[in-house]
């Protein structure tokens, strides 16, 4: 388990999600993982912060009624100076599309994208440093980025100075971010195996006890199951998306 602190550059820190239905949405997160709400910076519309047995773990937000974005759960990556890593971001082909911009007194934040297209956030902490809580079920534990190749990882090595791991022994494209040799998330290309309706793109991976049960609870309160529940080197795994469309991955880690 860890607790929230401010985090060394580069480390996920929050996961956060806009959508057009803020209450329903509350309501199918409130059922599949048992979080409670409260109020959150509004600067970009009406915000709440998810919170599991009192600890911040999420955020979701209204998106405008004239905005049509995909909906996403966007991975927030710790900086020291959201302005010096929105620059290093521009500087190296990526897209800064929101910010950087105040939240609050909770801290500095700015949306970006990289060069082929992968949207998340960058976030300089000041009263609010991120997630609480993560290993418990209910909680984000890891996200990755499905892209093209992992040759992508060059830019998040400028920008955020990863070291990055390639797969040992070589196979799939796959690679392993760390910073101070902590592993923060994971780089995996598929080429043209990605759906072309969201190309590269972060994925958010929650804690669950038991994926099978979580994916049937998934549909029963309107989402779907892309892909059933199986085993795999990380434990057992379900893909699956949310009401709006969110998708993210069910797991049970190995060892919990």
């Amino acid at each position: 388990m860890t607790e929230a602190t401010r985090r060394p550059p580069g480390t996920p820190c929050w996961v956060s999600l806009m959508v057009h239905g803020l209450d329903a949405t509350q309501e199918f997160y409130r059922a599949l993982f048992g979080w409670e709400f409260v109020p959150g910076p509004e600067q970009l519309g009406p915000y709440v912060r998810a919170l599991l047995g009192g600890k911040e773990v999420a955020g979701i937000g209204r998106m405008p009624a004239d905005r049509h974005l995909r909906i996403a759960w966007t991975p927030y990556l710790a900086t020291e100076d959201a302005d010096e890593t929105a620059e290093g971001v521009r500087g190296c082909g990526g897209t800064v599309a929101v910010g950087p911009l105040d939240a609050g007194e909770a801290g500095r934040m700015a949306i970006c994208s990289d060069p082929t297209g992968a949207v998340f956030g960058i976030w300089q902490a000041e009263e609010h440093h991120g997630t609480a809580t993560a290993g418990p079920p209910g909680t984000p534990v890891w996200n990755e980025l499905l892209t093209y190749e992992t040759s992508i990882g060059k830019f998040y090595r400028t920008v955020f100075g990863f070291e990055l791991e390639p797969a040992d022994p070589p196979g799939d494209d796959y690679a392993t971010l760390f910073v101070d040799g902590t592993p923060v998330a994971s780089l995996h290309g598929v080429g043209d195996a990605l759906p072309r309706d969201r190309g590269p793109h972060w994925m958010t991976y929650f804690e669950v006890a038991d994926v099978d049960a979580a994916a049937r609870l998934v549909v029963e309160l309107g989402g779907r199951v892309l892909s059933p529940p199986r085993d795999g080197t990380a434990g057992r795994l379900a893909l699956v998306a949310d009401p709006e469309g969110a998708v993210f991955t069910l797991v049970r880690s190995v060892g919990r």
